[in-house]
């Protein structure tokens, strides 16, 4: 599913970012990303929507070798990979529906296709009843969820998230929480970068910690393991 091999990353202003990386993620596991800031964990998750490409080293994702991709199969690749953000990132002048509805289209997707699927997404993170709302009417875990249903509605086989906790409280945090369960359950690959202790203490999973671009911990059903 996910195979990174001796991976290096220097971006041109000199910043080695990932130094010897390796790691490897089986279909279906549920990892958290953890680390100091600076560590390396962005450019991890980039490398792996080919956001970023390796500097040295082999990543293959789904079976493609991202460093010899071609720029015009990458938008083939993100059909299968999923991402949520932080800050949501919502076009606020659609309602909760269109912005769903929006990663379809883009795809020209059927439009019956489309409708079925946007409620069955909407429905799974219980945002069903408030598909004609505009996402400053929601609070920011109901954005959240809007942002999950837009990165499940091609059911990817990698969902990745970006501290998708980070904004939230604490209640709603284990809303979210208990969503991405749902969807790891169903089949998905899940990848979560997260600064929670909380969180990754007690929902154990998988924990890959990266420390100087490199993966210093990597434990089933580990501890977060950092104080903050």
């Amino acid at each position: 599913m996910i195979d990174m091999q001796g991976v290096y990353k220097t971006y041109p202003n000199g910043v080695t970012a990932l130094n010897g990386l390796d790691v490897k993620i089986e279909q279906g596991e549920f990892v958290y990303v953890v680390g100091p800031s600076g560590a390396g964990k962005s450019t991890f998750t980039k490398l792996i929507y080919r956001e970023e490409k390796p500097t040295k080293g082999t990543v293959n994702v789904i079976d493609l070798d991202m460093a010899s991709l071609k720029q015009r199969s990458v938008p083939k690749l993100r059909r299968q990979i999923g991402v949520v953000y932080q800050d949501f990132r919502l076009l606020p002048t659609l309602t909760v529906y269109e912005n769903v509805a929006f990663a379809l289209e883009v795809i020209e997707e059927n439009p019956k296709n489309i409708r079925r699927r946007v409620m069955d997404v909407l429905d799974q993170v219980r945002l069903k009843n408030k598909a004609r709302f505009l996402p400053d009417e929601l609070s920011g875990g109901e954005q959240q969820r809007v942002s999950i249903a837009r990165a499940i509605v091609n059911y990817p086989k990698i969902l990745i998230a970006d501290e998708p906790t980070g904004n939230l409280d604490p209640d709603t945090s284990w809303e979210i929480m208990h969503i991405l369960e749902e969807i790891n359950e169903t089949g998905t690959t899940i990848l979560m970068a997260t600064h929670s202790q909380e969180i990754v203490n007690t929902i154990r999973k998988r924990v890959i910690a990266i420390e100087d671009g490199m993966v210093v911990r990597d434990e089933a059903r580990g501890e977060y393991g950092y104080e903050y």
